[in-house]
């Protein structure tokens, strides 16, 4: 049996930060919310009171690989990002590969409200991350490597 866990999912875009929680078995992800892009710093105190409520172990990043399975621009840039959301949040961060994973929450959505009317960004973006954090956590329930990367001190 796996030790508890509190894990939260990012996915990472220009314009927001879709961010997904765990129930402590490690079983379910939830999308919680989207955090809109404003300043590293505002960015920072949003994330620091969602570690704290959630009293969080480790960031879950989504990488977007290219289609060929290639780090491109994107992905550094999220990289880049998430590198130095975890050494400010003093966590571990283990990234998954997200693609398609906004087409997949997407369809979800559309599936769950049973409509193709106009859906918000921002519920797309938690949605995805909810699923780079189910991923991750499927992963981990069946012991496969992850990639981790530990913030600099």
């Amino acid at each position: 049996m796996l030790p508890r866990i509190s894990a939260l999912g990012l996915d990472i875009g220009k314009k927001r930060i879709g961010v997904a929680g765990c129930d402590g078995t490690g079983l379910i992800a939830t999308g919680l919310t989207t955090i809109e892009r404003q300043t590293f710093t505002l960015d920072v105190a949003q994330f620091q009171k969602l570690v704290q409520e959630r009293n969080a172990q480790i960031l879950v990043v989504g990488l977007p690989y290219t289609m060929k399975g290639e780090l491109g621009y994107q992905a550094k840039q999220v990289q880049k990002l998430a590198s130095k959301l975890a050494q400010v949040l003093n966590l571990p961060m283990e990234y998954i590969d997200e693609r398609l994973t906004s087409v997949e929450a997407e369809q979800l959505i559309n599936l769950e409200k049973k409509s193709t009317q106009f859906i918000a960004k921002g519920l797309i973006d938690r949605k995805a991350a909810a699923i780079i954090l189910q991923r991750w956590l499927d992963l981990r329930r069946s012991s496969k490597p992850l990639q981790v990367e530990t913030p600099l001190s």
